[in-house]
């Protein structure tokens, strides 16, 4: 199981400390929402979760295989549209959440491997849990 832990930074408006085992990382909102940009937003965070597991993901499975896969580079961006202009959209009314993932890549694959890279890519543990039915559990612990 995964552990992280997320603890307010007292001097500063939203500033987060994210820790886990030997790392330590600060998450912030920017200076437009009124934090004090010290670290990427939640979001951000979100999208470099997206991105690294795809990554290492298409690497390891590429290598497992033997093909020539000498890089890969994952862009996104997450935006918020009107459903109506949303294809996908189910309802039609409202705002769809869109994380569009470029995948680049670098070796001599053949037009069959790249097709099977992208199947891969759907199936990264991170892309599987945020288009899942994750269940979050919470629970609230007072202190003084």
């Amino acid at each position: 199981m995964q552990k992280v832990t997320v603890q307010y930074l007292p001097d500063y408006t939203y500033s987060q400390l994210l820790t886990t085992g030997s790392h330590a990382f600060v998450a912030d909102e920017p200076k437009n929402a009124g934090g004090d940009d010290l670290g990427p937003s939640p979001y951000e965070l979100l999208l470099w979760a997206l991105g690294s597991c795809t990554a290492m993901t298409l690497l390891m499975y590429a290598r497992r295989k033997g093909w020539d896969l000498a890089e890969c580079s994952v862009h996104l961006t997450h935006d918020r549209v009107h459903a109506e202009d949303c294809e996908d959209s189910e309802t039609g009314i409202g705002r769809v959440e869109v994380i569009n993932r470029d995948i680049s890549l670098r070796g001599k694959l053949t037009d069959e491997q790249k097709e099977r890279l992208l199947e891969i890519a759907g199936r990264c543990p991170v892309h599987r849990t945020i288009t899942g039915n994750p269940k979050v559990v919470d629970t609230i612990i007072v202190g003084e």
